[in-house]
């Protein structure tokens, strides 16, 4: 299975087509539309790895934004004893959900892509399954 380790948003993510994650958000994306990742910083398979010096030049990895949206709430609450003095605060980051489609590899040749899978196809082949 082929993996691909893009860095986006200060971090950097170990990726396989098909699989679904969480990034920092996107600045000016719209859902359901193709992102492209041109710093990819490794790619291989299990036999062999292309390791950039930091980057792969020519590598790049295609994905779908699934959705733009917000973690869960983290509060922050802060208290000094003795004080009568407290703060709560709360926080909810923004994120991403992308799909990964397919990763390139230097040369442009395809080295895995994901199935196209759709929501509609499992639902109706669910349904046919239990009307049997």
């Amino acid at each position: 299975m082929s993996f691909a380790v893009i860095k986006t948003g200060g971090k950097q993510y170990k990726v396989k087509s098909g699989e679904i994650l969480k990034i920092e958000k996107l600045a000016d994306s719209k859902a359901n539309s193709k992102i492209e990742f041109n710093e990819i910083l490794a790619y291989g398979d299990d036999s062999k790895i292309e390791i950039g010096a930091p980057m792969v030049n020519g590598a790049k990895v295609e994905a779908d934004l699934i959705k733009n949206s917000k973690n869960r709430t983290v509060l922050i609450f802060k208290k000094r004893r003795r004080q009568n003095s407290r703060r709560k605060n709360g926080h909810r980051q923004e994120y991403s959900m992308i799909r990964i489609n397919k990763i390139f590899s230097k040369d442009g040749k395809i080295l895995s892509e994901a199935e196209n899978v759709s929501k509609t196809k499992k639902k109706t082949e669910t349904k046919k399954e239990a009307s049997k």
